[in-house]
């Protein structure tokens, strides 16, 4: 019995091996990137918004006007006058809504990688719950398989007349409640297993080990909130928001310059006629007012959340580093104290040989079951923190 709860415990020191026969994690995280649909719309949203923002800005349409007035008092003749002119803004503003529209692309690449991080993120701690399942299964399949040897044993006794009726329901009652537990995680299995097709673009996933790597130190925190100061997505995207928003600010200074419009005209009468360049400018009196100051308000804004919101994944970031810190102290006093010792084995042992009662072994088994399965458990909440503090280099 104990084999597998080592194996399943210390038996991580394969993951290379075991990944190497089947796919590894990463292998499996590039799979669901590649058919995760909501990636690939998102995809989809990413280019149709560049295409909007080139698109505005572009020039305005050619106007073509004309005038034929040939009714009135009039002895010259008929008049007759056409213009066709372009518009176009300031060419400085072309120029900062070309930066601005720059500024806007990689503000959406930010959010695509935050989304596509996420979305591995939720991956990967499926996949690793997923695995930590299987190896649940293994051991309490073995324990179920104990427990009918234990409760045939009792039955034995039982039909010879050396135990009673209340021994042999507690035998028959720990092997259903074994049974119980593994049709349970069976379950939970399926669950899981949905839940990373789903996210697999509806494809199923195969190729999953119960191999995982031990959990190793991640290095000290500051240089790995350095690290992710520089390679985090979602703090990519608020400095990419930031960027475009200071831009913006200067996109509007420059829309602050009037308009101009160049042009032809031709304008006749009777045989008589003119024709020549046409031009003319606006006068920025009303439609820039306090968009500047609107811009600027809005970057300090940004500048300010920034700070904020860094600062706050700082603080949290912080407490999962020392969670990950005292859970990793704790396992490892767990494993030196229990993870190298048959218990199991030797108290089933010790029950064959008649060497405990039944409840003795009972209580005893409890014991030893719950500090292996505490460590197993702890053993999954490592690799989720883990998980967490090195989310920025999936």
């Amino acid at each position: 019995m104990n084999k597998y709860i080592v194996s399943a415990m210390c038996g991580c020191l394969f993951f290379v091996n075991g990944f190497s026969q089947t796919k590894t994690i990463e292998e499996l995280l590039n799979q669901i990137e590649q058919n995760n649909t909501a990636l690939k719309g998102y995809q989809s949203y990413i280019e149709s918004q560049q295409l909007e923002n080139r698109s505005n800005n572009n020039l305005p349409d050619p106007q073509l006007s004309g005038y034929y007035l040939p009714f009135g008092d009039n002895v010259t003749g008929d008049y007759i006058e056409y213009q066709i002119s372009q518009s176009f803004e300031f060419p400085t503003v072309y120029a900062a809504r070309g930066k601005w529209n720059e500024s806007k692309s990689q503000q959406l690449t930010s959010a695509y990688a935050n989304k596509r991080l996420e979305i591995l993120l939720k991956a990967k701690n499926t996949l690793l719950e997923l695995v930590f399942l299987q190896k649940q299964k293994a051991i309490e399949t073995e324990r179920k398989t104990q427990s009918k040897q234990v409760f045939d044993q009792i039955q034995e006794l039982f039909n010879k007349e050396q135990v009673g009726i209340l021994d042999l329901n507690k035998g028959k009652i720990a092997w259903i409640q074994e049974q119980f537990v593994v049709e349970q995680i069976e379950s939970e299995i399926q669950i899981l297993q949905s839940k990373l097709k789903t996210l697999n673009g509806g494809n199923e996933i195969s190729g999953i080990s119960t191999g995982l790597t031990l959990p190793v130190e991640v290095g000290a925190v500051e240089s790995l909130w350095q690290e992710k100061l520089s390679n985090d997505p979602l703090l990519q995207e608020l400095k990419a928001i930031e960027t475009s928003s200071l831009q913006k600010v200067k996109l509007e200074k420059n829309k602050v310059l009037p308009n101009v419009a160049l042009g032809y005209n031709y304008q006749g009468v009777s045989g008589s006629n003119y024709s020549g360049f046409y031009g003319g400018v606006s006068i920025p009196l009303w439609n820039s007012k306090n968009k500047v100051k609107a811009a600027e308000a809005n970057y300090e804004y940004q500048q300010s959340n920034t700070q904020v919101i860094t600062t706050s994944l700082y603080a949290q970031f912080q407490q999962t580093y020392n969670r990950y810190e005292l859970m990793l102290e704790k396992y490892n006093e767990y494993q030196t104290t229990i993870g190298n010792l048959n218990n199991e084995e030797l108290l089933f042992k010790a029950y064959m040989l008649g060497e405990y009662s039944f409840m003795d072994y009972y209580v005893e088994l409890q014991f030893y079951r719950k500090a292996s399965d505490r460590m197993l458990e702890m053993e999954k909440e490592l690799q989720l923190l883990q998980s967490q503090l090195l989310k920025h280099q999936l």
